[in-house]
């Protein structure tokens, strides 16, 4: 057996986000006919519907492309905190891009929670919003040191918070700190107002519309998969990873990762307040109500995507902290997310390359796309409506800081040259007859890589292991069911189709007829 699918704890078997289950979105019609409108927007998420939600107050007609289903993306996986506390990042920015940029970043997600939360309140939007104050901790003496100094860099620039002695959990920490006053809420209950805001007021969504590619002029038009397009004054990008790199060679300057979340309701009660650890293995923690039950959020375990051991060892590793930490009941969701992280760590949002005006960008949230999705929408909304925005030069993707943006791009580079190379020239040994049904492996087929996969129902689907992005050789996910590049995090369905970009195009699939019982080792497979 090549791998095991089943869990034997209280992780649930399929994975399934607790934000996307049993909420009644509309349903919205594929973009079929070319239209003209001010902004087209691509991508479903917070960043296009606050962005549309913002636009149309304007008096903007506006146009929101989604791939998918809207909401079902990163935004509908997220951890949904909404804080400025962005793990350990102020000194760092301090240290690398000066007093000013720092301050302006905090400015920046301050204001985008400050504008939620004042949302919220105005409309009485039912979206389990709670303030909570947001703690970094560590267990370690060399990150007691690190905290020390974020602490510092708080105080340098007037943040709310400072060193703790303790947390209210059973975990010995050497050093914790916080930022008061943060919060945290239910995403899709959130945006859900938004996009009725944005339909009433004219706004257009369409789902199931696949942008690949602009053709640029004084008008952009973004050209969709099925053949109609869009044409609009502004493009605004807001696909997670740019649907469309122009000349911004974006694939090379981000990497994605992947991180894991549990829902589980807890022997003991939880205290309040939103946890992250600053050692690796990431460790995340919040609560959440789910039917009437306090249950806590364990989020944590990143790697780059693609990269690292069977993906179902991360989910297994955040049990294992739940029930140390809080003595766990029962589990019923889990799910996992995918996040983009720039060469500085500062989003990139702006005009897609310099002086290109009309076709903006917003990716690389790096796991704070709550409050970094929402300055985006902000940023935009004044960009778009001619407006000066202090924050336009601390995001725009133009910018290059030395150090650490350099080093990052070597790094991460070298990186994806490695594993270009590792992929072809590693032989697989898995045969078809190995699988047990719901399970996936590279294999051989005539001397060449493929990937398989059995599902539930004993139905075999083969792809070719090659990327569409630009070749590398994607691995199986087990926790997922999916395949991933280890590249630039492109990721497919087990039946090749795009799930994640930057690739556009899917998988091939093989084309080979199976014979009824391929269980036996003659066949050669």
């Amino acid at each position: 057996m090549l791998n095991n699918n089943h869990f034997n704890g209280k992780l649930p078997q399929d994975p399934e986000s607790y934000w996307t289950k049993d909420i009644q979105l509309p349903d919205f019609p594929r973009l079929d006919e070319d239209i003209q409108v001010d902004v087209v927007i691509v991508g479903g998420g917070i960043t296009g519907i606050t962005s549309a939600y913002l636009l149309v107050n304007e008096g903007f007609k506006v146009a929101i492309l989604e791939a998918g289903k809207i909401l079902n993306g990163t935004t509908g996986h997220t951890s949904a905190k909404i804080t400025a506390q962005h793990d350990v990042i102020y000194d760092e920015l301090i240290r690398y891009t000066g007093k000013s940029l720092a301050s302006l970043y905090h400015e920046a997600n301050t204001e985008a929670l400050r504008f939620i939360r004042e949302l919220v309140e105005k409309h009485q939007i039912d979206c389990d919003f709670v303030n909570q104050d947001a703690y970094v901790y560590t267990t370690t003496e060399k990150n007691a040191r690190k905290l020390e100094n974020e602490a510092n860099a708080y105080k340098e620039l007037g943040i709310e918070g400072g060193l703790v002695d303790t947390i209210p959990f059973n975990i010995e920490i050497k050093n914790a700190l916080v930022m008061k006053n943060q919060a945290q809420f239910h995403p899709v209950k959130y945006l859900s107002h938004l996009i009725q805001t944005i339909t009433e007021k004219g706004g257009q969504i369409f789902e199931n519309t696949t942008a690949v590619n602009i053709k640029n002029g004084k008008q952009p038009v973004v050209l969709t998969r099925g053949g109609a397009s869009a044409l609009g004054n502004y493009i605004l990008s807001c696909s997670h990873f740019p649907f469309y790199e122009g000349a911004g060679l974006y694939s090379t300057r981000m990497h994605a990762e992947r991180a894991y979340v549990i829902a589980a309701k807890a022997k003991k009660q939880y205290p309040g307040g939103m946890y992250i650890s600053a050692d690796q293995p990431t460790r995340s923690l919040r609560s959440v109500t789910i039917n009437g039950e306090e249950m806590v959020l364990i989020i944590g375990e990143s790697h780059k995507t693609g990269q690292g051991e069977d993906t179902l060892n991360h989910y297994k590793a955040l049990e294992t902290f739940g029930q140390e930490v809080f003595g766990l009941e029962h589990i019923p969701y889990r799910w996992s997310t995918q996040d983009l992280t720039t060469l500085d760590k500062i989003p990139y949002i702006g005009e897609i390359t310099s002086g290109e005006k009309n076709v903006l960008i917003a990716s690389g949230f790096r796991k704070w796309g709550m409050t970094n999705g929402t300055a985006a929408a902000l940023l935009f909304r004044d960009m778009v409506a001619g407006r000066k925005n202090k924050h336009e030069q601390l995001f725009a993707p133009s910018r290059f800081h030395m150090n650490p943006s350099l080093k990052n791009f070597l790094v991460e580079n070298a990186n994806v040259v490695s594993h270009l190379i590792k992929g072809k020239l590693e032989t697989p040994f898995n045969r078809i007859c190995d699988l047990s049904n719901d399970e996936g492996a590279v294999i051989t087929i005539d001397g060449h890589r493929k990937g398989a996969y059995k599902d539930k129902e004993g139905k075999l689907h083969i792809v070719d292991t090659t990327c569409t992005h630009i070749g590398c050789e994607v691995e199986w996910n087990s926790g997922e069911r999916s395949w991933d590049c280890p590249c630039h995090g492109s990721r497919f369905s087990y039946t090749g189709e795009v799930m994640e970009g930057p690739a556009e195009k899917p998988l091939q699939k093989y084309d080979y007829k199976m014979i009824d019982n391929l269980t036996s080792e003659d066949s050669g497979y």
